[in-house]
Formats: structure tokens, C-alpha cells, sequence
């Protein structure tokens, strides 16, 4: 009998044990549920008012805002281009700034006759390091730049292997992609500090989300683009500056066959971009490219939100 005692006395003593534990966790459970809870309604929120409330609401002239000309460097990639034509079709005037004039001279030309601006080519090879400056700096000065947009060199999308880059490429793609945006921002960015007001839009790649191989040199370079973006943020933004890193996936030209919702022509991806102008500072700037990511990025937390 005092055996049987003994069992029930124990069997008591685990069920409340297991009582307590279990109760224990069903609290730990409720909080964990409730946290992911809010980071989901956070995050719905950060999406919509980043990609859907802009177009629905349209804020002051960009113009008014940021001020009256925009300098694009890159305007021979689509994403450039249509960027180009995106400002220029709300009133901006537009500086075309390319290794090689007469590739950009119809775009310009286009664009003045379309939307009615005014339109600048400005020839300036960075291979020749600090020398290509000086043309540029002369050129605009006295100028309202209310706009900096630096596009990554997409040419390296379907490049070999890196061994299979010569050295000359390499340095090209550096000069490009890395020092051309750097200097190109010291020249704009004082003006726009002295105004206290104005746009710096780095458009890099998704790439830097996904390194992958035979693209090592891109994924380098869109990583540069994106940290230096949130760098000058957190440097400049309470001086009126308003600094972005926009981190696309595939584009297609204009006029090309887009391959669906997921790869927008690049006039589409253009209109979008640029409603995120002064809401985000880090965005893939088209909503689908944005769910596209979004699993990569909780998966890889150390890269941080994609919209902020």
C-alpha cells in the first residue's frame, strides 16, 4: 500500500511539474506568436506605404522639393535611361553624363523634344581619374542640381567567369561602377548641402542580395553602391539630403518583351522608382521585386529591411 502511495504521490508531483512547464511555454509561445504578429502588420505597413500609397496620393512637385535640374550618370543602361525620361516627363531638366557623348546625344535629344526641357551632354572618362572632374564641376556650376542618379553597369550580367576578366575590364568595371559614383557625388553634394535640399538615388542591383557565381565583380559593385548609399543616409539626412539606394531585379528595356509582372519594362520600373523618392531609403523600388527579396532578406537578417 505505501508503494502505491508513493506512485500516486509522485505522479502528482510530475503532473504539477509538467503543469507548470507547460503553462510556461504556452506563455513563451503567445509572446513569440504576438512578436512575429507585429513584425507582420509592421512590415504590410512599410509596404504598402512605400509602394502604393505614393502613386494613390501624389506629394508636392519634385521640382519644388528637391530643386530644378537632375545629373544622371549611367544614362546609357535602360534603367538610366528611363529614370532620365521618368524626371524629365514631371519638369526636370536633365544632365547626361557619359565615357562616350553620342551614346547618350538622341536620348537627350528625345528628351527635350518630348517633355520640353532642358538637356546637357557631358562627356567624362573616370579612367582618367581626378581629370574627368573638372569638366563636370565647371559644367554645373550656378546649377539647381536637385538630383544625383548613379546607375551600375549592367554589362557584367552575363559575364565569364572572374579569371575570365581581363585586368583592363576589371579596372574599367572599378572606374565605372565604384569611383565614377564616388566622385560624382562629391561634386553634387556640397551644392546640395549649402541648399539644404536635394537627391542622391544610387541605382545598384539585386545582385547584392544574392551573390552567385560568374558574377562576383557585379555583386562587389552593387554591394558598394548600397553601402555607401546608407552611409551618406545616416551622414546627410538631417541636412535635407535625401539619400537612396534603389537595388532592382531584372529589367527589360523599353519596348522589349517583358518576361511578365516580375521583370517590368524599363519606363514601368522608372514610374515606380521614382514615387518612392523621399519615402524610402532603401528599396528595390518596384513592389514584386520587393516579395521577390523579402524571403531572402529574413533569411540573411544580417543585410537589414529592404524598405526603410
Amino acid at each position: 500500500m505505501a508503494a502505491v502511495d508513493s506512485f500516486e504521490l509522485l505522479y502528482r508531483e510530475i503532473a504539477r511539474s509538467c503543469n507548470s512547464c507547460v503553462e510556461t511555454l504556452a506563455v513563451v509561445g503567445a509572446l513569440y506568436t504576438a512578436s512575429k504578429a507585429v513584425i507582420l502588420v509592421r512590415d504590410c505597413y512599410s509596404f504598402v506605404r512605400v509602394h502604393f500609397l505614393p502613386r494613390l496620393m501624389p506629394s508636392t512637385s519634385l521640382g519644388h522639393r528637391f530643386g530644378e535640374w537632375a545629373v544622371i550618370y549611367g544614362a546609357s543602361e535602360a534603367i538610366g535611361k528611363a529614370y532620365a525620361e521618368e524626371l524629365a516627363r514631371q519638369g526636370i531638366c536633365i544632365i547626361l553624363i557619359s565615357q562616350e557623348g553620342a551614346s547618350v546625344s538622341d536620348t537627350a535629344k528625345t528628351i527635350s523634344e518630348t517633355h520640353r526641357v532642358d538637356t546637357m551632354v557631358l562627356v567624362a572618362d573616370f579612367s582618367q581619374g581626378h581629370a574627368a572632374c573638372k569638366p563636370v564641376k565647371d559644367a554645373l556650376r550656378d546649377k539647381d542640381i536637385g538630383f544625383l542618379v548613379n546607375c551600375v553597369d549592367d554589362s557584367l550580367r552575363n559575364s565569364p567567369n572572374f579569371t575570365g576578366l581581363s585586368e583592363d575590364l576589371l579596372w574599367d568595371i572599378i572606374n565605372r561602377n565604384i569611383a565614377a559614383t564616388t566622385l560624382m557625388t562629391r561634386l553634387v553634394l556640397p551644392g546640395m548641402v549649402e541648399r539644404r535640399r536635394g537627391a542622391v538615388v544610387n541605382i545598384s542591383s539585386g545582385a547584392c542580395y544574392r551573390p552567385s557565381p560568374s558574377k562576383a565583380a557585379l555583386s562587389a559593385s552593387t554591394a558598394y553602391l548600397d553601402n555607401f548609399s546608407r552611409a551618406l543616409h545616416h551622414e546627410y539626412g538631417r541636412q535635407g539630403i535625401f539619400v537612396q539606394s534603389l537595388v532592382p531585379f531584372q529589367v527589360a528595356p523599353q519596348g522589349a518583351s517583358a518576361g511578365g509582372w516580375l521583370i517590368p519594362q524599363s519606363d514601368v520600373y522608372a514610374r515606380h522608382a521614382i514615387s518612392t523618392l523621399g519615402i524610402s531609403h532603401r528599396t528595390t523600388g518596384y513592389w514584386p521585386h520587393t516579395m521577390q527579396v523579402h524571403r531572402s532578406v529574413l533569411i540573411k537578417m544580417g543585410l537589414g529591411r529592404v524598405e526603410g
